[in-house]
């Protein structure tokens, strides 16, 4: 996946003060939009066009977002429920399903709109969560030597080009458990991110992802273990911090929660099984 984009960042003429005084710069400012997702499906006899989303992100990999997106939330079951993607303005796309996808709109008990900052969660219940995922981990399977993963956030930082221009972006990484780097992608949105990681990989036909970690470079919350549950994800490491809704879905579904990785430690709150060494 491409980290850089053409939209990402705008330019700011900014006054830097310090003791020393002031003075005039140039500072790179992460962009931040609205994009609307929007579904073309056939119900009732016809065709018809219903608004699903409205997510404040970083422009670039908007088809992966969207595809991410409607995949974590249950709407599509996989890539061949999608007969085209169109973008019809710079913020707004229309996802267009095959005629013989049912959308069950009823079940989605989701507020579909999601902020930049944390996403919005909104599910009844982690139970109805696991009824709606078909691709739960393997049982304490894969391993992954801890040693590999306290290389982690060096790796998924080494490939953050556009925090290096601006310092104000989401990352999350794609590993396998010997530290390759499989994807990538940035977003002001860290929820936005994990989801144009799996829509690349849904699009490729490599979902379920029951092989991989996931790194992020904040914290975890409910809704990034529900993204990376729903694609089969058995692992996920973060820079920060867990919430505790976080950890009890990732425990409940058989998934490994690691926290607080950095300066050469972590914790791991549950699946402690999977890391070795």
């Amino acid at each position: 996946m491409q980290a850089i984009y053409s939209k990402a960042v705008s330019e700011k003429r900014i006054y830097k003060f310090s003791k020393n005084g002031q003075n005039t710069a140039v500072d790179t400012i992460v962009v931040e939009e609205p994009l609307e997702i929007r579904i073309r499906f056939f119900q009732q006899q016809k065709w018809q066009v219903k608004s699903l989303a409205v997510t404040m992100r970083t422009p670039g990999d908007d088809e992966y977002l969207a595809i991410g997106f409607l995949f974590t939330e249950g709407v599509l079951a996989n890539q061949n429920a999608i007969d085209a993607i169109k973008k019809i303005e710079d913020n707004i796309l229309i996802v267009n399903l095959i005629k013989e996808v049912v959308v069950d709109f009823s079940s989605l008990e989701r507020n579909f709109y999601a902020t930049s900052s944390c996403g919005v969660c909104g599910k009844a219940s982690i139970e109805k969560l696991e009824k709606i995922s078909c691709f739960f981990p393997q049982k304490n399977l894969p391993k992954i030597n801890h040693y590999t993963v306290l290389r982690l956030p060096q790796l998924l930082r080494n490939i953050q080009s556009v925090f290096d221009q601006t310092g104000g972006i989401h990352a999350a990484g794609l590993f396998a458990p010997t530290g390759e780097l499989l994807t990538q992608a940035e977003d002001v949105g860290r929820h936005n991110a994990v989801d144009k990681l799996i829509g690349d990989c849904l699009q490729n036909g490599q979902i379920p992802l029951r092989n991989h970690i996931l790194m992020l470079s904040g914290r975890v919350g409910f809704e990034l273990v529900q993204k990376a549950m729903m694609a089969g994800i058995p692992i996920i490491a973060a820079v920060g911090a867990p919430s505790s809704l976080a950890i009890e879905l990732a425990e409940e579904t058989g998934m490994t929660l690691i926290g607080f990785l950095r300066n050469e430690r972590f914790n791991v709150y549950c699946g402690v099984e999977r890391i070795t060494g």
